[in-house]
C-alpha cells in the first residue's frame, strides 16, 4: 500500500482547532503535551490509507482526537463520532458546530457495543481508534462497523510486542492485520496498525455491553 500524503490544514482552521483542543485539555478530555503535537500525530492517520473514506466512524472520540483533525483534513468525508460519556459527547457536538462541520458529522452518545448492532453495522469505509481501549475490545467493537474490504486504524503504544494483535484472535471477528507502521511527524514517531475487514464480522459480535472488556477474545 502506498502512502496517502497528509493534507495541510489552512492556518485559520489550524488556529481554531488548536483553541478547541486546548479547551478540551482544560476539561480533562485530552492528555498533556502541546496541542500542535497532538494534531500532528492525528494527521499521521492520513498516511495509512490511499483513498479518502466516504463514511468513517471514530470510537471513543473523547476530546476529538484523531477524529476532529481527520474531519478537517478530509473535507469530503462524513463521520460518526462514538462517545459514551455524556459530558464529552456534548462537548464534541459543540466543537463540530463551532468548526462548521456539523452538517457532515454526527456525534453518537452510546456504547460502542450497541452502535455495532445499530443501523451503522457494516456501513463504514474506515474506523479509527486512538485510545478506545485494549486491543481485543477495540477489534471486537470496530469490526462489526466495517464494510468487507474496508480498514480499521488503531494508534499503538510506541513499543509493543507482536503478540498485541494475534492473527487467530483477529480472525474471530473477520480482521487481518495488514501492517503496523511508524509514521514520522513533526511531533516524533506515531505507531499505527492498519487492519482490513477480510470478511463480514460474525453476527454474534459485538457481545453485550461490557463483555468485550471483561472477557476479551485475546
Amino acid at each position: 500500500m502506498t502512502e496517502f500524503l497528509a493534507p495541510a490544514l489552512p492556518l485559520p482552521v489550524l488556529a481554531s482547532l488548536e483553541v478547541l483542543l486546548a479547551e478540551a485539555r482544560s476539561y480533562g478530555f485530552l492528555g498533556p503535551g502541546p496541542v500542535a503535537d497532538q494534531i500532528a500525530r492525528s494527521l499521521a492517520f492520513t498516511r495509512m490509507v490511499t483513498t479518502v473514506p466516504q463514511f468513517a466512524i471514530d470510537l471513543g472520540s473523547g476530546g476529538g482526537l484523531p477524529a476532529v483533525v481527520l474531519v478537517l483534513a478530509w473535507s469530503d468525508s462524513q463521520w460518526a463520532l462514538v462517545e459514551s460519556n455524556q459530558r464529552k459527547a456534548a462537548w464534541l457536538e459543540g466543537a463540530v458546530a463551532r468548526l462548521g462541520v456539523d452538517d457532515r458529522v454526527q456525534v453518537i452518545c452510546e456504547r460502542a457495543e450497541n452502535v455495532g448492532r445499530s443501523s451503522l453495522r457494516g456501513s463504514a469505509d474506515l474506523v479509527t481508534a486512538r485510545s478506545f481501549g485494549p486491543p481485543a475490545p477495540t477489534a471486537e467493537c470496530a469490526a462489526p462497523l466495517l464494510k468487507p474490504g474496508s480498514h480499521l486504524l488503531v494508534a499503538d503504544p510506541p513499543e509493543h510486542p507482536p503478540s498485541r494483535w494475534p492473527a487467530e484472535g483477529l480472525a474471530e471477528v473477520g480482521l487481518v492485520l495488514e501492517k503496523t507502521q511508524v509514521v514520522e511527524t513533526d511531533a516524533g514517531p506515531a505507531s499505527i496498525s492498519c487492519f482490513v475487514a477480510a470478511s463480514a464480522c460474525a453476527p454474534r459480535y459485538p457481545r453485550r455491553v461490557g463483555i468485550p472488556l471483561k472477557r476479551p477474545l485475546f
